[in-house]
């Protein structure tokens, strides 16, 4: 007997406009809140590309449509011409976990998986202060 696959994330989500309203709100937050002050300034002026990038990277990422992994870069590789130092991927995984909090049909526990993606992109502060990598 085959069982139909559960549905993904993206489908029980709803698709693309409750992620969209996810980047938003996430990026909203690093507007309006001071305590992502520094996770802003790394940030150019306009927010649009990067609310939009990061729409499609969540959209595929749940399943949906993976129209930004076909660009062949990957998320950590984008991230890397970046300072990330332990704080700033704090402030990250703070602001996206407050984003979920405020979304109706978005499983809470995205914000642990996603924090912890975050974390994994620190390459300033670590042990003697050295980066990972060039």
């Amino acid at each position: 007997m085959n069982a139909a696959a559960p549905p993904s994330p993206y489908a029980r989500i709803g698709s693309d406009p409750p992620i969209r309203a996810l980047a938003d709100r996430f990026y909203d937050l690093l507007q309006s809140d001071p305590a992502y002050a520094d996770l802003r300034a790394i940030h150019a002026a306009g927010l649009g590309p990067v609310r939009h990038g990061l729409t499609r990277f969540l959209v595929g990422w749940l399943g949906g449509p993976r129209d930004w992994f076909k660009r062949g870069t990957c998320i950590m590789s984008l991230h890397r011409a970046f300072p990330i130092t332990p704080t700033l991927a704090d402030q990250w995984a703070t602001a996206m976990a407050c984003a979920i909090a405020g979304a109706e049909d978005i499983d809470p526990a995205m914000a642990e998986a996603l924090g912890h993606m975050a974390r994994g992109m620190i390459n300033v502060g670590l042990d003697s202060g050295a980066g990972r990598g060039a």
